[in-house]
């Protein structure tokens, strides 16, 4: 029987996860290609031969999504998988377009086919949406679980966009490892707020390998948290399932894909940013949580905002650098600066597009909706570099920094400017410290 070729779509993440589960060592189909698409620069590389395997001794190439269509049509492909996160329906089914017109199959891989099974057991913490304050709540559980003794390994989502045969398996300890392993920023953010509180996180391309290392850390490993990227759903079998929703973008819990899918698996949904959404937004979010997935346990939770020094804003005419993620394919119009500005009485936002050089300069123009807000892009030394120079030409009194890392170790930044923190914070009950206390009760060891 002739094997099918095969197409994988994706962005650097789970496009190779769905090859190493489902496809790496599969005699029913051969993989042909993978397209890349969100993230610059991941494109026009091969995913290489260490990584995938005897099938493929040459490795196997990485087109940009734009060349599809004739994709199909050159490498006589059968089927095309989508696997990419934080996307539209409208747009999904797009693409399945494209590909049902070039002549091939559209595909969806689910958890069956993909989640790999832990001897440990697994809290994987998702959200329906890039920027939902995911990542303070994987920070909440583990500060949770450590206060009752339990040593935490973290695992973190795909973002490899460097060498991938180096990036196999990543782990991080100290800020140290961040540069070993040529960190982005956007890596960076991710990584660091779990080193700052000694805890270990892994991350990389292989997440069979990955979970083997992480189940024998030699710092010890009682518990697993999946520490979920963009909307995607976890890459293990969750004992405890959490998903984080964000009312600032109603409705988008059950149009985004496959954020609906985490929400739909989810034991427990936080309603995030209580404090500065409105009461019809977090109305709107808890009525489609209860509609799709009634028996999940709903916890309400505040994104507590402090800053370094309230003076570096109050009166004064701010740039506010955001997480880039959370703006560009997260499609957030606010983030953490922006509310700290509100809060502490900054005379003006200053709109950085006038300033912008380079790659921050085509960001704003593919991202026409960011408005009066900088992300922190830098997923290579030419954006940095482009960051650097966009900061330096802005004409302000001061820099909010909203981002998730201290910015300046990695950018000279010559302005007076403040560190914005945003911390979960539950309101009222159900909260994690009893959601978790149930969870450790079920631990055998504990």
């Amino acid at each position: 029987m002739r094997k099918k070729n095969v197409i994988i779509i994706g962005a650097a993440g789970r496009d190779f996860h769905n090859f190493n589960t489902y496809y790496r060592d599969n005699e029913r189909y051969n993989v042909v290609a993978f397209t890349a698409a969100q993230i610059p620069n991941i494109d026009n590389r091969k995913y290489p031969y260490e990584l995938a395997g005897s099938m493929y001794p040459e490795g196997i190439p990485i087109y940009p999504q734009e060349e599809l269509s004739e994709l199909i049509e050159e490498l006589d492909v059968d089927e095309c998988v989508f696997a990419y996160s934080d996307v539209r329906y409208e747009d999904v089914m797009g693409i399945s377009a494209i590909v049902n017109a070039a002549g091939a199959d559209f595909k969806l891989l689910g958890p069956k086919s993909t989640m790999l099974k832990s001897n440990k057991p697994i809290i994987s913490i998702c959200a329906t949406r890039t920027g939902c304050g995911k990542s303070q709540t994987s920070r909440k559980v583990i500060e949770t679980l450590m206060e009752h003794g339990i040593k935490v390994v973290a695992v973190r989502h795909p973002m490899p966009y460097g060498d991938l045969a180096a990036q196999r398996v990543q782990r991080f300890a100290t800020l140290e490892d961040l540069k070993k392993h040529n960190c982005t920023i956007e890596e960076m953010e991710e990584y660091e707020p779990h080193v700052e509180r000694s805890n270990i996180i892994y991350a990389g391309v292989d997440y069979a390998d990955i979970l083997k290392e992480a189940e024998e850390d030699p710092d010890g490993c009682d518990v697993i948290i999946w520490d979920g990227g963009n909307n995607d759903f976890s890459f293990y079998e969750p004992d405890l399932a959490i998903t984080v929703l964000d009312p600032h973008r109603p409705g988008d819990e059950l149009s985004y894909y496959p954020g609906e899918v985490s929400l739909r698996t989810a034991d427990v949904a936080i309603i995030n940013k209580i404090d500065s959404a409105d009461t019809k937004s977090i109305e709107v979010v808890e009525k489609n949580i209860k509609l799709v997935n009634p028996s999940a346990k709903i916890i309400k939770a505040e994104s507590q905002i402090t800053v370094d020094d309230i003076d570096v804003i109050k009166g004064k005419k701010v740039l506010v650098i955001e997480d880039g993620p959370t703006l560009t394919h997260g499609g957030m119009k606010i983030g953490a600066g922006t509310i700290a500005a509100q809060r502490f009485g900054a005379e003006e936002i200053i709109d950085p597009k006038p300033y912008a050089v380079g790659e921050l300069k085509e960001t704003f123009n593919i991202y026409k909706d960011i408005e009066n807000l900088l992300p922190a892009m830098g997923y290579g030394e030419k954006q940095l570099k482009d960051l650097q120079e966009t900061i330096d030409n802005v004409e302000c009194d001061s820099i909010i920094i909203g981002t998730p890392i201290d910015l300046s170790r990695v950018i000279d930044i010559k302005k007076p400017y403040t560190r914005v923190y945003y911390e979960l914070k539950e309101v009222g009950s159900p909260n994690l410290e009893e959601i978790l206390g149930k969870f450790i009760d079920s631990i055998p060891s504990y």
